[in-house]
């Protein structure tokens, strides 16, 4: 039997052997796995806050009192930046459609009185981005959690002059604020990002609208809405003003209180951008 069958086990383990044979060459190949897919290219996005000339060059308010600042400290959180179809319309009741959203997730307090007249918009913050064109940011202004401003959302600290005589004061303020704005309104166009480049949007905060503007008719809109500064020096106590919301509250008129409030949602615009404000719980 064996001399019989012999012949047909040897071909069976020789086709044994060469399917082994093969199965191992095979094993030993490299694989054509797919090529790993190039990362997308981002940008660098700024974002900026800006209390503009009046912060950096000083002022006279509408009521004859010039406003000059050692340090305008400002606190803000969850900034975000908006790709937007259609274009967001901060003061139509449309909602904001983003197609691309990035933000800064960290709570940040700047001082928008640091630097000289010539100062460019303080760098809050930057933040990797896909390219293309951000035409809306939006921000809440909570309370600082440490530092000089602890506690405030807003803080003021300068002196106010006329007459020969000079108020320091400080208005530290703990109403919390949110703004959802459109597209930066100015001489130059912000927020076109492309592969690889960096470009910037702008927090920006008008302080004329809560001192007025001597160089603004006293008949326009904004002087007519601004509190000045004369109610602000006549609470002044040993020379100077150094007030919280709740001393305000005690220390104005009902009247120029309630102005006092109204005027904190309208500091925050995009260059001459408006936004869409909103009062937080106040605290």
């Amino acid at each position: 039997m064996i001399k019989k069958y012999g012949w047909r086990l040897g071909f069976v383990c020789a086709v044994a052997i060469v399917a082994q044979s093969c199965a191992a060459n095979q094993s030993t190949q490299p694989s054509s796995a797919p090529a790993p897919t190039a990362q997308a290219e981002t940008g660098t996005l700024q974002i900026r806050a800006n209390g503009e000339d009046f912060v950096r060059q000083g002022f006279t308010s509408k009521d004859g009192w010039g406003i000059s600042f050692e340090h305008v400290y400002v606190t803000m959180a969850e900034i975000t930046a908006y790709q937007t179809e259609p274009p967001f319309d901060a003061e139509a009741k449309g909602e904001l459609n983003a197609t691309q959203q990035v933000s800064l997730s960290e709570l940040q307090t700047v001082d928008l009185a640091m630097g000289d007249a010539k100062a460019d918009p303080i760098l809050v913050g930057e933040v990797k981005a896909p390219p293309g064109r951000y035409n809306a940011l939006s921000w809440k202004m909570p309370p600082a959690t440490g530092g000089a401003a602890n506690g405030s959302v807003l803080k003021l600290i300068g002196t106010a002059t006329k007459d020969g005589k000079t108020i320091p004061f400080t208005i530290a303020v703990d109403q919390e604020l949110a703004y959802q704005c459109g597209e930066f309104v100015g001489d130059a166009r912000k927020g076109t990002l492309t592969a690889n480049g960096t470009a910037d949007l702008e927090a920006t905060f008008h302080f004329d609208h809560l001192f007025g503007d001597a160089d603004t008719p006293l008949t326009d809109e904004l002087n007519q809405q601004a509190l000045g500064f004369a109610p602000l020096a006549a609470i002044a106590q040993n020379g100077k003003v150094d007030v919280n919301m709740a001393a305000l509250e005690k220390s104005l008129s009902a009247e120029d209180f309630r102005k006092f409030q109204a005027i904190l949602p309208s500091l925050g615009h995009v260059g001459e951008g408006h936004c869409r404000e909103t009062v937080l719980a106040k605290r």
